[in-house]
């Protein structure tokens, strides 16, 4: 095989399906090439070398061949595996929604390191750290930002004043906050309250150390966490099913 049918990459593995007796078709977020769907030959066999470094997840450096369908992962090499994702149901779960935000939010082999490194940094820190909200949250409006959904926070859509600190409204259609006067005119646009705005504007200027020390009540926490979700569920035309899983978890963990 030619050394021009072969390259390598770095890869997040997002999802992976079964396919065929003995593979599986994965679809994993690299740096330089975007989202690729890849083929694991024989992965599902008892003796595949590959299997180990191909986990849901996992930062993996992989030789791939280019192939008339999908192209096909020859080596892989495990980078990170971060091993806490897969020792805690609930890390498991969360991971599997920050996947499945990039995957819908992204195009096939549409271009963006910094969401790959956002990715490969969150995956980290939420290996290991006990509270996870703020990570969460985080993540939620960083990718808005990276990938073209972006919440106008500081300015009214409609005049394009300052907000003052007051009540202001976020509408979902606008792509961010109105002023009272707008806000109160415009059909379906939410009230927010002064602390829940501060609390995503600092989230999304801020770098994570400063974000990391924040202290919220848990009645802005349970509102910032509603606002973005029922924001990314407006803009993606659909509810993730990991958010599904996620909320099942939490009763069965209440009753």
């Amino acid at each position: 095989m030619s050394r021009e049918r072969l390259y390598h990459t770095d890869a997040i593995i997002l999802r992976r399906t079964d396919f065929g007796e003995a593979d599986r078709l994965l679809t994993v977020f690299t740096p330089q090439r975007g989202k690729l769907r890849l083929m694991a030959k024989g992965v599902r066999k008892t003796t595949s070398r590959k299997a180990g470094h191909i986990e849901l997840f996992m930062l993996t450096n992989m030789l791939v061949a280019c192939g008339h369908t999908w192209d096909v992962i020859s080596q892989a090499e495990t980078l990170q595996a971060y091993r806490g994702l897969r020792e805690d149901l609930e890390k498991t779960s969360q991971a599997y929604y920050l996947a499945e935000l990039v995957d819908s939010f992204t195009e096939e082999r549409d271009v963006n390191a910094p969401l790959f490194e956002l990715l490969a940094f969150t995956l980290a820190r939420l290996s290991h750290l006990a509270d996870i909200f703020l990570l969460l949250r985080y993540f939620e409006l960083h990718i808005l930002s990276l990938t073209g959904f972006q919440p106008q926070l500081h300015f009214c859509l409609v005049c394009n004043q300052p907000l003052a600190p007051t009540e202001n409204y976020f509408h979902f259609g606008d792509g961010g906050m109105l002023c009272p006067e707008h806000g109160q005119a415009r059909p379906h646009a939410k009230m927010i309250p002064l602390p829940v705005l501060k609390v995503l504007r600092f989230l999304q200027t801020q770098p994570w150390e400063k974000v990391a020390d924040l202290q919220l009540n848990p009645q802005t926490c349970q509102h910032v966490e509603a606002l973005l979700l029922s924001y990314i569920t407006f803009l993606l035309e659909h509810r993730l099913k990991s958010v599904d899983f996620i909320r099942r978890l939490q009763r069965e963990s209440h009753d």
